[in-house]
């Protein structure tokens, strides 16, 4: 492919990317991974802070990875400390599916506690996905001061985040039993269930878990009010 005809290609497909269609951003995102281009990294990931549409997102997280991944990995590092909360969340998210381990050492361990629920529930699972196993008590012990964070869909992700890692989180989760507060010993015991029956539902858990401390703080038979 000569170079003219590469440009005029680029120059359409960055067009397409920003069309008012999620259609045509969509084949556009869909032609960039189809026909990996180094060269328009930059545009996919500045794409991905702005596309509002998840399958346009998820169709360019795809794109970036069948582009070359030194190139990538570089430039969705520098993305981890955008001002922009989805250029983080975004970022984040494919770097878990490229997938290099080696990774996990450069990205900011503050994003694991990043106010913006998105992006922290992305770091928790590229935590779980690039750590290494000799950091999985650290790991279990920065993502266990979360607990009782965000509305009940980050709940469930910090609780299948906190599976993954295993009997390291089994003693923070007990401690956190008679935590802070309520949110944070039901988060706990909602957890515990889940560690027990992975299938299990998240929101059985939770009520599971009312039962269970309910029956707990219920004074016992005789007990003098």
């Amino acid at each position: 492919m000569n170079n003219a005809i590469r440009d005029n290609r680029q120059a359409r497909l960055i067009e397409a990317l920003a069309d008012p269609q999620s259609s045509t951003r969509l084949q556009a995102a869909l032609a960039a991974g189809t026909h990996p281009d180094d060269a328009l990294v930059d545009v996919l990931v500045d794409r991905c802070a702005v596309e509002p549409d998840f399958f346009v997102r998820d169709m360019l997280t795809w794109a970036l990875t069948r582009c070359a991944a030194g190139v990538t990995i570089a430039r969705l590092l520098r993305e981890l400390t955008s001002p922009t909360a989805q250029a983080r969340s975004q970022a984040l998210h494919t770097l878990s599916k490229i997938g290099d381990h080696t990774v996990w050492a450069k990205v900011p361990s503050g994003l694991l506690h990043d106010p913006d629920d998105d992006v922290a529930r992305s770091a928790w699972r590229v935590a779980t996905v690039l750590a290494p196993y000799e950091k999985r008590d650290v790991l279990a012990r920065e993502l266990a001061t979360e607990l009782g964070r965000g509305d009940r869909d980050t709940r469930r992700s910090l609780s299948r985040a906190l599976i993954t890692l295993g009997d390291a989180v089994v003693p923070l989760l007990a401690a956190a039993r008679s935590g802070r507060t309520p949110e944070v010993r039901e988060h706990a015991v909602a957890t515990e269930h889940l560690m027990e029956d992975p299938d299990s539902d998240f929101s059985a858990a939770v009520d599971q878990a009312r039962r269970t401390l309910s029956l707990k703080d219920a004074p016992s038979p005789g007990t003098k009010c």
